[in-house]
């Protein structure tokens, strides 16, 4: 299926190379037309001004005038028809990207690794190659903190997260939907819609008060300046305009909002034009009420449209945004009050959808993140929907578990990418994972953990199969230790140990499904060792279940003391010399070791060098 897929997307952006090669023809015989008009109409229109045929020339010249406004229009039509095609062909090159993994042909999206996050660095969630630079197409920062916020907090409410996998897998299915709705985003520009500008502009106070008042009077003072000027023009008045627009201008300085309102509203109207574009899109696609998307989009429905509001806003903020020209902002305010009467708009326009404006984008985030995830969803059809299992209830019979068949890492090439099962039940549960140097075990960590991130937000997962009780995530894969807190390695590795092992103690909460990878490598053989034993067996005693790796095949007799540890691992053969992986998670404790056999293969010594006697000084 994912090679139907691949062909699908590849015969839409051959049928848009067409277009844009048949409209590139179009447009450039348009400009043709253009350039023949123009000069036909200035030859013939200067020829019967010549002839002293004047009647004929006006004629002429306002028939060829209209001539090419109409071509010069029809010419912009199609023009902005190829800038459509040439976004959607991106769009779609974007989709062959993410499923090829060619990181560089995908855009990469802001966001930080969140600070002591238990499980956000370990697993590759943000950054370069991250889950995010692979799933996130949203074209606004409330969407893109939306996907962010499915995929850090977690387990969500049952509740939530049937709503929101239910329009997750309807978007899967429209493809025409979610690629408009990028396509609306990213017509009027490259950057993302910055709805927090445009709260803080709704928010900014605007500290005029009687501006009826004030505009009336400037508006009388405006209207007799210009009739004064006028009369003195025409010799009737002396030169009174002086004084009334003396008074005008006095009263403009007086009530000037300043710069404070510029900065906020300069450039902002592309992106509320944005928005109304986009919420509207949404708005004409929730007619039908038996959808999720209505569903998601119901209490919008009724009201008086938010597009129109922006529209409105858009307007507003484009015609303040004229302050930004000093010049051409001096000469409009000398003739009227033009700062005045369009702030008056704002604070009407602020009355009207400032308290509207965070549901608004509030809809907007959760659509955009679910069509991102749906994206995801459409590019993989060979991925699995996940289905957790009854909440965590030891009492009443039904044990915490988390079971997947085949699973595979979604960061990694399909042609490379070697699929595992996993099986884990009830409280204390722990795989104990032994194996070889890069031999898998960081990565089938991190392949259960990227997974079960994608199935609580509401994805497909890669795998055949997968079911799961509600968990709490809690990783140690990833340590580093930090100059800046004084922090070593090894101290850094136990304060997140510590942090796992006390989640497991909040018995109420759901469990901890906790990735372990080298515990205690920070230390010596034999400290790491005693605590290890303890630790684990810890572990086995909480409200948690998980997995842990090491080195120390010391440890696999742990399975005989705490009744729900087994033993697992990976392992590799010598072939021609060289070491050979096939990441395949087998039963038991692992029955070899590589590390010398790799340092022999890079020309180290594995055998204490003989030992050479110095001769000391003659006596």
């Amino acid at each position: 299926m994912a090679i139907s897929r691949v062909a699908q997307i590849e015969t839409m952006i051959r049928r848009a190379d067409r277009l844009i090669a048949q409209g590139t023809r179009t447009s450039a015989r348009f400009t043709q037309w253009r350039l023949a008009i123009f000069l036909i109409g200035l030859v013939g229109t200067v020829t019967l001004y010549k002839l002293d045929w004047y009647h004929s020339g006006n004629l002429a010249l306002g028939v060829f005038l209209a001539v090419f406004v109409t071509v010069a229009a029809y010419h912009n039509r199609v023009e902005t028809r190829i800038h459509r095609l040439r976004q959607w062909k991106q769009i779609k090159l974007a989709h062959l990207a993410r499923m090829a993994l060619d990181w560089a042909a995908i855009a990469p999206r802001p966001g930080d690794v969140p600070k002591s996050h238990p499980y956000a660095a370990d697993l590759d969630l943000f950054g370069t190659h991250s889950l995010t630079h692979l799933l996130d197409t949203t074209v606004s920062d409330h969407g893109r903190n939306r996907l962010h916020s499915w995929l850090l907090d977690q387990p969500p409410t049952p509740s939530h997260w049937h709503t929101r996998q239910s329009l997750v897998k309807e978007l899967a299915s429209r493809s025409l939907f979610r690629d408009r709705l990028a396509l609306e985003g990213e017509l009027t520009g490259d950057q993302e819609i910055n709805g927090r500008r445009l709260a803080a502009v709704l928010e900014h106070p605007i500290g005029l008060p009687h501006i009826d008042t004030i505009l009336v009077v400037q508006s009388l003072l405006a209207l007799a300046t210009i009739s004064l000027a006028l009369a003195t023009m025409f010799g009737l008045l002396p030169g009174y305009w002086m004084f009334s627009f003396a008074a005008y201008v006095l009263i403009y300085f007086m009530t000037d909002q300043g710069e404070e309102l510029l900065e906020h509203a300069v450039g902002l109207h592309h992106e509320t034009e944005r928005l109304a574009t986009v919420l509207g899109y949404i708005e004409r696609h929730t007619r039908r009420r038996d959808t999720a998307l209505a569903s998601a989009w119901t209490n919008l429905i009724g009201e008086a449209g938010p597009m129109l509001h922006l529209q409105q806003a858009a307007r507003t903020l484009h015609a303040i945004s004229i302050k930004a020209h000093p010049l051409v902002h001096l000469a409009v305010n000398a003739l009227c009050p033009w700062d005045l009467w369009f702030t008056r708009r704002l604070i009407h326009i602020q009355h009207k959808i400032k308290n509207a404006l965070p549901q608004w984008l509030d809809c907007l985030a959760e659509v955009e993140a679910a069509s991102a995830l749906a994206t995801f969803a459409y590019l993989h059809p060979n991925y699995t929907w996940p289905g957790p299992l009854i909440a965590a209830d030891e009492q009443n019979g039904t044990p915490p578990a988390f079971h997947a068949d085949r699973l595979g890492h979604p960061l990694l090439p399909a042609k490379t990418r070697v699929t595992n099962d996993v099986h884990l039940k009830g409280l204390g549960s722990i795989h104990l994972i032994t194996g070889s140097n890069m031999s898998g075990k960081s990565t089938f960590l991190r392949t259960i953990g990227v997974n079960l991130c994608l199935a609580q937000a509401g994805a497909p997962v890669c795998a055949h199969s997968f079911e799961w009780t509600w968990s709490r995530l809690a990783c140690c894969i990833r340590v580093d230790d930090s100059l800046d807190a004084g922090l070593s390695f090894f101290y850094a590795e136990v304060k997140r140990l510590k942090t796992i092992l006390d989640a497991t103690k909040e018995i109420p909460a759901p469990p901890v499904l906790f990735l372990i990878d080298e515990i205690f490598k920070g230390t010596n053989n034999r400290e790491r060792l005693i605590g290890s034993r303890a630790y684990i067996t810890a572990l086995s005693q909480g409200n948690g279940f998980g997995l842990v790796s090491t080195h120390d095949l010391e440890l696999a007799d742990l399975e005989s003391a705490i009744p729900g540890l087994a033993n697992a691992h990976f392992q590799e053969t010598v072939s021609a010399g060289a070491l050979d992986f096939d990441y395949r998670l087998r039963p038991g404790p692992c029955p070899t070791t590589n590390a010398l056999r790799i340092m022999e293969l890079e020309g180290l010594p594995i055998s204490p060098a003989p030992h050479i006697r110095q001769n000391g000084p003659h006596g």
